[in-house]
């Protein structure tokens, strides 16, 4: 085993020999830990899972009984691009490759991305998970960047950008297609609300392309973080169609028009509570914010418990859900103060 301070990284490595003609040819082959861990979580589709609901934690170390059965899960049918699943290691596989040249790693970001072909749907979308599309899953997923995060690995590929020039031009082919059918996607899916094209809700409907529910507390709405990173993957597009550059415009508008003004939340340690927290809604002339969810047909926040109701404030749901999940943010600030201002310059004439 050999140890390796690459570009800041502290690697490690092993010696690889190949004969040929009677000759024995060394190389050293530098590895990376968390790539490394990577290739063990890796599903045999080219996906990877979550771990408990949540994104893998690659710092963990693993220990021999748990690598044996990373290798028994192999073909269990759990892969996602929930939370960033699948795209952050396929992000990261690409960069451990370009700084080690280790083929493994890039081996595996090319099953990577031909899983997200594999499982994106004719329309252009994707499921939250892939090949388990049961309940819920099976909807078009905007809901922590999944789908926009998916478009985002494909798009680097297509552009070969940011290590992705070593992919498989043959994938990246299929990549540029892919792309092309998202973003076709993204646009009818984007919402009429009486007449006007509005924004995009957090699911929607994996025929349809109308918003829809997920969990329980997760109702069909609109929705103002999830349609943020459409937009920032919508401007990211070189030389926006007239589709494209109207549905930003029409989206933007929306979230200036539901922006919420004059109140903020705090977290607060609330021993009265039963999970000992609490979210205050206060007053703050100079603060604005937006609601995550708002009424299709009135724009009117929306707030809900794991009772499936809906309801106008905050402090009608259960404790647990109000401190436990996130419903105002101020994610459209800088995308309405400066990132949109700067697409304006750039593209519209």
């Amino acid at each position: 085993m050999l140890f390796v301070f690459f570009n800041g990284l502290f690697l490690t490595g092993y010696i690889a020999e190949a004969k040929s003609n009677g000759w024995v040819t060394r190389q050293v082959v530098k590895t990376d830990s968390v790539a490394e861990k990577m290739l063990l979580y890796q599903r045999a589709n080219g996906g990877w899972p979550q771990y408990k609901g949540n994104a893998t934690d690659y710092r963990k170390k693993i220990t021999v009984a748990q690598k044996a059965q990373l290798l028994i899960d192999k073909t269990l049918p759990d892969a996602t691009i929930d939370d960033k699943s699948t795209t952050y290691e396929i992000n990261y596989l690409v960069k451990a490759h370009a700084q080690t040249r280790n083929p493994e790693y890039l081996k595996a970001a090319e099953k990577g991305i031909n899983y997200l072909l594999q499982a994106q749907y004719p329309n252009g979308g994707w499921s939250q998970s892939y090949p388990d599309t049961s309940s819920y899953h099976k909807h078009i997923t905007f809901n922590d960047g999944a789908m926009t995060d998916a478009l985002g690995v494909l798009k680097s590929t297509a552009e070969k950008i940011d290590g992705y020039s070593a992919v498989d031009k043959k994938i990246a082919a299929k990549a540029k297609t892919a792309v092309a059918k998202g973003v076709q996607c993204i646009l009818k899916a984007q919402y009429y609300q009486n007449g006007v094209l509005t924004a995009w809700g957090a699911q929607h409907h994996y025929k349809t392309l109308q918003p829809t529910s997920a969990r329980k507390f997760e109702l069909a709405s609109l929705s103002s973080s999830e349609s943020v990173a459409v937009l920032e993957f919508l401007m990211s597009i070189p030389n926006p169609s007239p589709e494209i550059k109207q549905a930003v415009r029409a989206a933007v508008a929306w979230l200036d028009k539901v922006k919420i003004t004059g109140i903020t939340t705090q977290r607060i340690t609330d021993a009265t509570q039963p999970t000992g927290r609490e979210v205050k809604v206060l007053e703050n002339p100079q603060a604005v914010s937006w609601a995550r969810f708002y009424e299709l047909e009135t724009n009117k926040p929306i707030f809900t418990g794991r009772d499936g109701i809906k309801r106008y404030t905050l402090a009608e749901i259960e404790n647990e859900r109000r401190v436990g999940y996130s419903w105002y943010n101020t994610r459209p600030a800088k995308l309405l103060s400066t990132d949109y201002p700067a697409w304006v310059k750039k593209w519209e004439k």
